[in-house]
């Protein structure tokens, strides 16, 4: 049976086409059934500010005759579906009972609804089956909707980010605005296209300058060795994703979603026997328990690692636990010349500056929890999370990478390996 959802929050970038999406499922519903829609925002001085001239646009463009359009209301002339358009401040307790009948409530420009309002609203949208549509690009992490329904929505509330490189209408000139936007200030990007709050603090990890420079560089080769960082999906929204760097270089992500232990086991023996890594780097907390037996067991011991992220950190003296301290070798990475190589993709980007830092008692670097980005973020940070599987230990630049599996491997071997290492991230 297909889930019901009360609420239905939308939000994200410029360019996401949430407004369109929403409009366009409104005016088809109300053509198969009589509904009663209200488009509301927080303030709506004349029909001008509502989407009013949006969905008159959308009944013009794909030819709707069965709409008549008024001055205040639209109405459907066969199935009596009518939409209106009202501004939540000026509703008092009377007015407010007037949308108590009101099938699908349409908050648009939700970043600016207020605590107050919401309070009023929910309870009053009753009708058995009605639902609330909401559509936001968000301003401050604190937007008091955002805090209501969506940093912890329930099994009722359907959370959906939704950004311009999401929406398949997107025009190219827009593309390319936001392309712009990011080489000019990954700050205003992150806000303005990628539907991230406005920065009220500091506290975060890894800056968007030092970021977006390594997103512009140019590398074709290295001679350096492979490693793979293999964050393994926890939950059954996660992701289960394999960085590949080569020393400067991180070049290629693959994610993979609803893969069972052994499929992700298959996929990593693949990579192994295709690529001949110096080292896998693991998440063996949860799931990634179970692949690491699997690869063990298939003979790769001396090649894959397992990682605990809340383990103890090698440098202890520095670092909180081990999570904190892979992803203070991505900023020494990040920072230290010459100057490394990412893909250039948003969801890297995204996540890798939307984790925030603090310090415990004893002046370590600490991150905040996955649970808290999530939240934040919409989704698990799972391709820098794979990323800074990659900085689980030093990797030794000198060494020619070998694929062992099953194979013997005699004591010469390792000692005459051992001879030409050269110790660097």
């Amino acid at each position: 049976m297909k889930q019901h959802y009360r609420i239905k929050f939308f939000y994200g970038g410029r360019g996401g086409g949430k407004s369109y999406a929403f409009a366009d499922s409104l005016l088809f519903l109300g053509r198969n059934k009589k509904l009663f829609v209200a488009c509301l925002r927080e303030i709506q001085d004349s029909i001008r500010d509502s989407v009013y001239k949006l969905l008159c646009d959308r009944i013009k463009f794909y030819g709707l005759s069965d709409y008549k359009i008024f001055a205040d209301k639209i109405e459907n002339k066969f199935t009596e579906t009518v939409f209106i358009f009202k501004g939540l401040r000026e509703q008092d307790a009377q007015k407010i009972k007037s949308l108590e009948g009101v099938d699908i409530a349409w908050i648009e420009e939700a970043q600016t609804i207020s605590a107050l309002s919401w309070e009023v609203l929910e309870p009053t949208i009753r009708k058995d089956g009605s639902e609330i549509w909401i559509s936001m690009n968000r301003l401050y992490e604190n937007d008091a909707l955002w805090l209501a329904v969506a940093a912890n929505p329930d099994e009722r509330t359907l959370v959906i980010k939704a950004n311009y490189y999401d929406n398949p209408f997107c025009p190219e000139e827009m593309i390319l605005q936001a392309k712009k936007c990011r080489q000019k200030s990954p700050e205003n990007y992150a806000h303005i296209w990628l539907g991230e709050p406005i920065r009220q603090d500091n506290n975060c990890l890894i800056k968007s300058e030092i970021l977006r420079r390594a997103f512009e560089q140019n590398i074709a080769s290295t001679t350096s060795p492979l490693v793979i960082g293999l964050d393994i999906a926890r939950f059954g929204d996660d992701k289960t994703v394999f960085c590949f760097r080569k020393g400067r270089w991180c070049y290629r992500f693959e994610s993979y979603e609803n893969k069972s232990n052994v499929e992700v086991a298959n996929l990593a023996t693949n990579f192994i026997l295709s690529y001949h890594p110096y080292r896998v780097f693991m998440d063996v907390g949860g799931q990634g328990a179970g692949v690491f037996d699997i690869l063990k067991d298939r003979g790769f011991n001396e090649i894959i690692r397992g990682v605990y992220f809340g383990e103890k950190a090698i440098r202890d003296e520095r670092y909180f636990n081990r999570r904190a301290e892979m992803w203070g070798e991505i900023v020494e990475w990040l920072e230290k010349a010459p100057y490394p190589k990412l893909p250039d993709d948003d969801d890297l980007y995204n996540e890798l500056t939307s984790v925030r830092k603090d310090f415990d008692g004893k002046g370590r670097l600490k991150l905040e929890g996955k649970a808290e980005i999530k939240k934040r973020l919409g989704r698990s940070p799972d391709k820098a999370d794979a990323l800074a599987l990659t900085f689980a230990e030093p990797v030794f630049e000198g060494r020619t990478p070998q694929i062992y599996g099953h194979k013997e491997v005699c004591v010469e071997d390792i000692f005459n390996d051992a001879a030409k290492m050269q110790t660097g991230w």
